[in-house]
């Protein structure tokens, strides 16, 4: 089915992509799922990692989203998550401090009062952030 379908990523505070697309492919909490103009209407969590679409000329593009919820429609892809960055406003210096602080944190964190669950969620955020950024490079 040829068209476009329309792409919203929102958090709490911006608007982060508002724009047409060809094809959607984001990563779901069951795995990794696409959504085309036409799509069955669904509702799904999503887990840490990169969004990625083809815009409206064809360019693909990507957006780290901290996990959330996507709904898809058959004209329109919502994804609602707690914060996202398009490759291009990622600061690579911060990812990497950002990574190296959670290895740091996951390290050593035997003997010490460090909530395990959380510093893991922060090493997988450094690690999408981190990789998502150097590959425009």
């Amino acid at each position: 089915m040829a068209g476009n379908i329309r792409l919203e990523v929102v958090t709490p505070e911006k608007i982060v992509v508002s724009e047409d697309a060809q094809i959607v492919v984001s990563p779901g909490a069951l795995g990794e799922f696409g959504v085309l103009i036409g799509h069955t209407p669904f509702l799904t969590t999503l887990k840490v990692g990169i969004v990625k679409y083809k815009d409206a000329s064809g360019v693909e593009r990507y957006v780290f989203v901290n996990g959330g919820f996507a709904e898809a429609l058959p004209d329109k892809v919502t994804i609602l998550t707690q914060s996202a960055e398009r490759r291009r406003d990622i600061n690579l210096e911060r990812a990497k401090t950002a990574y190296e602080r959670a290895m740091e944190r996951m390290a050593h964190q035997k003997g010490e009062d460090i909530d395990f669950v959380r510093a893991r969620a922060a090493l997988q955020r450094a690690l999408h952030r981190l990789r998502l950024a150097e590959t425009r490079r």
